[in-house]
């Protein structure tokens, strides 16, 4: 009994409380069901298609267009604040305003491109591991061909091969000569 009241206390039985309150029961989480969408508060986003965006940014600022439009907006950013009418300068002499763009262009710039170079690094590492798994197969590959070789070379080397047969046959030609000659040269003897 009191194993099956801490059972449904922590919300592990099958039916209410023995107080009766069905407020007291907790649902079981069901594992083979997906969960219930919730409220939340903040914004959801793909993090592929956000460092996809990071790579393009970063590939643009590594570029001489870039370069060559961040100058001239900054050229015409100071020609305007120098020579406009006064009512239409929106950056006095100092700049502050134009600092303040190129400080808040920076601070973006740096995550983007350190977003990008992980990538980047992400996938050198996963290339540079498939690169030593094929590696590790060419090896094992070779090997086996060796090896394979060297018994070849070794059954080889067992096998008669034409130019030891025909000279195999010519010593027993010889032989047969010689012991027919003898053989003959007995039988003259022996008459």
């Amino acid at each position: 009994m009191a194993g099956e009241d801490r059972s449904r206390a922590s919300g592990a039985g099958p039916g209410p409380s023995s107080t009766g309150s069905s407020a007291m029961v907790r649902a079981r989480a069901r594992l083979d069901q997906p969960k219930d969408t919730r409220l939340r508060l903040l914004p959801e986003y793909d993090p592929e298609a956000f460092g996809r965006l990071s790579e393009r940014i970063a590939r643009f600022l590594g570029t001489g267009r870039f370069i060559v439009w961040m100058t001239l907006i900054i050229i015409v950013w100071v020609l305007w604040n120098i020579f406009a009418p006064v009512k239409l300068r929106f950056d006095e002499y100092p700049f502050i305003f134009l600092t303040l763009m190129l400080s808040l262009q920076a601070s973006y710039a740096a995550p983007l491109i350190l977003l990008a170079q992980n990538r980047q690094d992400d996938r050198d590492r996963v290339t540079h591991e498939q690169d030593r798994k094929q590696n590790e197969r060419s090896i094992a590959d070779t090997e086996y061909l060796t090896r394979e070789i060297a018994s070849l070379r070794m059954g080889l080397g067992e096998v008669a091969t034409r130019d030891w047969i025909r000279s195999e046959l010519e010593d027993l030609v010889k032989d047969m000569d010689e012991r027919r000659l003898q053989f003959s040269a007995e039988s003259d003897e022996d008459r």
